[in-house]
C-alpha cells in the first residue's frame, strides 16, 4: 500500500481504535468513529471529560488502528493530537457527523443541543506515519 492508497483507506473507513497514553505509560484504548477531513487531518468528536481527552491534553501522541471488513486489511496511523474548542466547533461537529453518516442529521437543533450537553469538542489528528505500507 503506497501513501495515497493508505489515505484512501483512511478516508473510506470511519471506525477505529484510538490509543492514547495513560499517566502510568500504558495505552488507553477507545473505539471511535472518525472522518478524514479536507485539511488532511483525522477528526473525531470527543467529550471533554473522557480519559482519552485528558490523556491527550497531557501527551498529544496518539495511534489509530483502522480495520476493514477483511480482518487482514488494516492500517495504523501514528499522529499528534490537537483538541479544538472554539467558535467553529459546532460547524465542525456537524461536518464530522455528515462525513461519517454520509448524510445530514435529521434534526440539527437536536444535534447541536446534544453536542453542548455532552461538552463535545473536536480531536484533530495530524498524520505523521502510517503502516503497513508497501
Amino acid at each position: 500500500m503506497n501513501v495515497q492508497d493508505a489515505r484512501d483507506f483512511v478516508a473510506r473507513n470511519h471506525r477505529g481504535v484510538l490509543a492514547t497514553i495513560k499517566r502510568d505509560g500504558r495505552p488507553q484504548l477507545s473505539n471511535v468513529a472518525y472522518a478524514l477531513d479536507q485539511d488532511g487531518r483525522i477528526k473525531v468528536s470527543v467529550t471533554r471529560d473522557r480519559a482519552k481527552t485528558r490523556n491527550l491534553q497531557r501527551d498529544p501522541r496518539a495511534s489509530l488502528a483502522i480495520q476493514s471488513d477483511n480482518w487482514y486489511q488494516y492500517l495504523v496511523v501514528e499522529a499528534t493530537a490537537e483538541l479544538q474548542d472554539g467558535a467553529s466547533t459546532p460547524a465542525d461537529l456537524r461536518r464530522i457527523y455528515e462525513m461519517i453518516a454520509g448524510k445530514p442529521h435529521p434534526d440539527w437543533a437536536e444535534f447541536d443541543e446534544a453536542m453542548r450537553r455532552e461538552a463535545r469538542l473536536v480531536l484533530a489528528l495530524t498524520i505523521e506515519r502510517m503502516y503497513p505500507l508497501e
